[in-house]
């Protein structure tokens, strides 16, 4: 199913990270990030450690029709009960403050899961707001689990076969320093 951007963000390019685009998205994840109650400020940390192991499968920014990256998302693989697969994990997600609000998020998710798609992903994890998830098709399932606890805000979308069970594990990037 492809997923159409919401209106109000026609204008936006969603598009690859490019080579030179790992400063300027490092700088609009920490100011995106910073005024989050939730946050440990270390988003930046995570994107930069999954870019030098490889590991961003997926790493798109949104750019206006002016050229300013305002928003980025990450996709990398994730393992259930340690082993590796095609599913994968959405986060983190960053949009410039004066753009939250106005579907660059929404825009970036919806592209980010086509992308999915387009891999034959069996599905994606993440951990957020589950009112805010939920419109993308997201849902909490206390059979899969993260750190071994099941958690509200730790949410799975089947894009292919069952959902998945058992523990799910993010890539090393996502542990603290």
């Amino acid at each position: 199913m492809k997923t159409s951007p919401p209106s109000g963000v026609e204008r936006l390019r969603i598009e690859p990270e490019r080579p030179g685009d790992a400063n300027e998205i490092s700088q609009l994840t920490t100011t995106a990030f910073a005024p989050m109650p939730f946050s440990d400020g270390d988003e930046a940390r995570v994107i930069d450690d999954l870019r030098a192991a490889g590991a961003l499968t997926i790493s798109l920014v949104a750019v206006t029709a002016e050229g300013e990256l305002v928003g980025h998302i990450a996709f990398s693989g994730v393992r259930i009960d340690g082993q590796p697969g095609d599913w994968y994990g959405l986060g983190p997600v960053s949009v410039a403050p004066p753009m939250q609000g106005q579907g660059v998020g929404s825009a970036l998710i919806a592209n980010g899961l086509d992308r999915l798609r387009g891999l034959d992903a069996a599905g994606c994890v993440l951990l957020g707001n589950p009112d805010y998830y939920r419109r993308f098709g997201f849902l909490s399932d206390p059979t899969l689990t993260y750190q071994g606890q099941p958690n509200r805000y730790f949410q799975q979308l089947a894009l292919k076969g069952p959902p998945a069970r058992g523990d799910a594990s993010f890539h090393p990037a996502f542990d603290p320093p």
